[in-house]
């Protein structure tokens, strides 16, 4: 199965820390947004462009496992992972550590359905599927 892949760093903010001095837990989805962005940026797709040529990746499903703390400016390290999950659906694995220590903070997953700007499930055009292969062979 292709898949394509890219890691990317950053601080914990101020406003991410619950009153335990640890990250809260609805931030894990939004980190995992971010890593979905920036994977898909990096690949040369952003995802503004991908809207405009018709296409849209709403999550239909999301799984998250919370491993470690993270605290305020704690510098952490994620990768995503872009793959197949079906037809005309696509997941993105996260996994997100300490950039110092390497432990690990949090893991997960979203799966994304491949939905036209009405919201109506479509089969991935060919240029998206191809688009995916080919860097997922030059990852």
């Amino acid at each position: 199965m292709p898949t394509a892949c890219h890691t990317v760093c950053f601080r914990v903010r101020y406003s991410e820390v619950d009153p335990m001095g640890s990250y809260y837990n609805s931030r894990a989805l939004e980190w995992f947004e971010h890593g979905r962005s920036e994977l898909l940026r990096h690949l040369g797709m952003p995802y503004r462009e991908m809207e405009q040529r018709g296409v849209q990746l709403p999550v239909v499903e999301t799984h998250a496992q919370f491993l470690g703390r993270a605290q305020y400016d704690d510098l952490l390290k994620m990768t995503s992972t872009l793959s197949p999950a079906g037809k005309a659906r696509y997941r993105f694995d996260v996994e997100i550590c300490s950039a110092d220590t390497q432990q690990p903070v949090c893991r997960g997953w979203t799966v994304h359905a491949v939905v036209d700007p009405a919201g109506k499930a479509i089969r991935p055009p060919s240029w998206l599927r191809e688009f995916i292969a080919v860097h997922a062979e030059n990852l």
